[in-house]
């Protein structure tokens, strides 16, 4: 799996991401008291099948990557009471697919994954996107859109606008919102120096 994320050309769904995601998942498990038998093996492979932005199958991504998940951990011999869980928190996890998610492990995952997209990690993430897609910056004549419409496929900047900064309102456990509103106040004062540089 590790091979396969490394050669993905989307840099940031790359392994050390799977790791961060990992790391926060666990953190946040043991503080929410949920089951990491579901936890870590979820979040270790949430993202087994990366489909790009760019392409209409994306919505499906996080249901691939929970069957090739369960097929995985069935060859390793896991346990098979936590498969329902495990295929739940990692199609849950996904913005793009829109499913809900229904259980403290589900939720967390979802929780890590996204905090991942805020704090200093969530702005080199961000611009390292910028550069595989090819999306300026920000807007020259309108850097924060005042009377410009939103647009995160033209200029990067405004990807904060569009959906990061609205992350911590979204998370679900009290530890995930605590932490994500902290990345949240480090993005605003990316932004606001930007602002002065230029």
């Amino acid at each position: 799996m590790k091979y396969e994320c490394e050669m993905h050309p989307d840099p940031a769904h790359d392994f050390s991401h799977v790791q961060r995601v990992v790391k926060s998942a666990q953190d946040l498990a043991l503080k929410e008291g949920a089951d990491l038998n579901v936890v870590i093996p979820a979040a270790y492979l949430h993202d087994v099948v990366i489909i790009s932005k760019s392409d209409p199958r994306r919505t499906q991504a996080s249901q691939l990557s929970a069957d090739e998940a369960i097929q995985f951990l069935r060859s390793l011999n896991y346990p098979e009471k936590y498969f329902k869980g495990i295929h739940h928190a990692i199609t849950a996890h996904s913005f793009s697919a829109g499913i809900q998610a229904e259980t403290l492990e589900a939720k967390i995952v979802q929780d890590a994954d996204r905090l991942d997209g805020l704090g200093a990690v969530g702005i080199a993430r961000c611009f390292a996107l910028s550069g595989v897609f090819k999306t300026k910056f920000y807007n020259d004549e309108q850097m924060i859109s005042v009377t410009r419409p939103l647009n995160d496929k033209e200029y990067t900047l405004d990807h904060f606008f569009v959906k990061l900064l609205k992350v911590p309102e979204m998370l679900h456990t009290k530890s995930a919102r605590a932490e994500g509103q902290r990345r949240a106040e480090y993005l605003k004062g990316f932004v606001a120096q930007l602002q002065t540089e230029v």
